[in-house]
């Protein structure tokens, strides 16, 4: 990760983003197109949705793997503990 940020020019469903952040741009790559892939999943089982409300559920399945996963590294630091002492 670079101190200075950087602009990613990405596609995202089509439409053209320019993204500034401090990630590589083989992350963003890779975001972009886990992004893309799970849209086009949500579209194939919500066809009854709009964009936006995709979208909206797209960053609430984000949201929550990051939760499951933070109480993953939760209890993995919580058992190296035990285990060092």
């Amino acid at each position: 990760m670079s101190n200075k940020p950087s602009r990613f020019k990405t596609t995202i469903d089509g439409r053209s983003f320019t993204i500034v952040g401090r990630k590589s741009q083989e992350h963003m790559h890779v975001v972009s197109d886990l992004v893309n892939d799970e849209l086009t999943e949500l579209k194939k089982v919500t066809r009854n949705l709009d964009n936006e409300e995709r979208a909206i559920l797209l960053a609430i399945n984000a949201k929550s793997e990051q939760l499951e996963m933070q109480k993953k590294v939760i209890e993995l630091e919580e058992k190296l503990k035990n285990l060092n002492e």
